[in-house]
């Protein structure tokens, strides 16, 4: 009995893994271009919620940032 429910559940499980699919809902990146008086932070506490600290380091990762300093007119990817 405990080998045939253990089998069903697996066989179960299986299904539900090869039926899912990635929802694709992360959506297009969106880019952002630096204003005269951007910061780093002020743009992490306007796109992220809670503590712009984490903005940043996102920020500065998917830019390859190696500083804080930016840029007017310089193109940023938002995560």
């Amino acid at each position: 009995m405990f080998v045939r429910l253990t089998l069903i559940v697996l066989i179960a499980a299986l299904a539900v893994g090869l039926a899912a699919r990635p929802s694709g809902s992360a959506g297009k990146p969106v880019r952002y271009v630096v204003q005269p008086t951007d910061t780093l932070w002020s743009i992490a506490a306007k796109h992220y919620p809670g503590d712009p600290r984490q903005g940043i380091w996102q920020l500065q990762q998917r830019n390859h940032l190696h500083g804080t300093t930016l840029v007017p007119g310089q193109r940023l990817l938002l995560p």
